[in-house]
């Protein structure tokens, strides 16, 4: 199988490690194989892709959207480095509030899977970092919503202490004011 598949303090969300052969010519790997992502419990179909490029410092998150538009997302950095972040927002989870980390990027090919239910951001540690991530529904504006990066009650260690982020990112509420219809 040419996937490793390791839970991480939040067992729903896991690290993925693609097998990856190399050489003086490069590399090769698979990014996504739907036989092998089944065996580990995957049974919805991707079906968008997104692509973002960011500088140095920027922040996106922490981005959920609602049920049912909610999504499921295979994050993985192709250019630079990222701290992802997915955080437990089901109400009535033993886990919930809390949240876990992985260092994405171009070096280790490492993906997060991160599961309905769970709010996602990253920083890039890098300028040009570019990230992709596949998506298991579609966009739905209406019903996107987030969570401030740097609330207390969640306590996320980011490793920069003053991002970048948007205006909208700025605006988000605290996760005791966010709309949710998460449970667990």
């Amino acid at each position: 199988m040419p996937f490793t598949f390791t839970p991480l303090e939040i067992p729903e969300v896991l690290l993925i490690e693609p097998l990856v052969f190399s050489d003086e010519r490069g590399f090769f790997m698979e990014c996504y194989n739907k036989k092998d992502f089944k065996v580990h419990g995957f049974t919805r179909e991707f079906v968008q892709d997104n692509h973002s490029k960011s500088a140095k410092g920027v922040l996106r998150g922490l981005h959920y959207q609602k049920k049912p538009m909610a999504q499921g997302k295979l994050v993985r950095c192709v250019k630079g480095l990222i701290f992802d972040v997915a955080v437990d927002i089901r109400t009535g989870s033993p886990t919930f509030g809390k949240w876990v980390s992985a260092i994405l990027s171009e070096e280790n090919k490492k993906m997060l899977w991160i599961p309905r239910g769970f709010a996602h951001g990253f920083i890039a540690l890098e300028d040009g970092t570019e990230v992709i991530y596949k998506v298991d529904n579609y966009y739905s504006p209406q019903d996107d919503r987030g969570i401030i990066w740097n609330d207390p009650d969640i306590g996320v260690k980011w490793p920069i202490e003053n991002p970048i982020l948007s205006e909208k990112d700025l605006a988000l509420p605290l996760l005791k004011n966010a709309e949710n219809n998460f449970t667990y």
